[in-house]
């Protein structure tokens, strides 16, 4: 989930969470710039998998 995380990160989210909040967030960051949508991303899948 890390690697698709920083390769297509609202995909991760997604998977992980399902499309709430959190996906649109991840989606919105990674339309604008990719990088902070990226950042955003493994921060909400590594605290899942915590």
């Amino acid at each position: 989930m890390i690697i698709l995380a920083v390769l297509i990160p609202p995909l991760a989210v997604g998977l992980t969470y399902g499309v709430i909040d959190k996906f649109w967030i991840s989606l919105i960051l990674t339309i604008l710039f990719f990088i902070p949508g990226m950042v955003y991303s493994l921060i909400v899948v590594h605290d899942y998998f915590r």
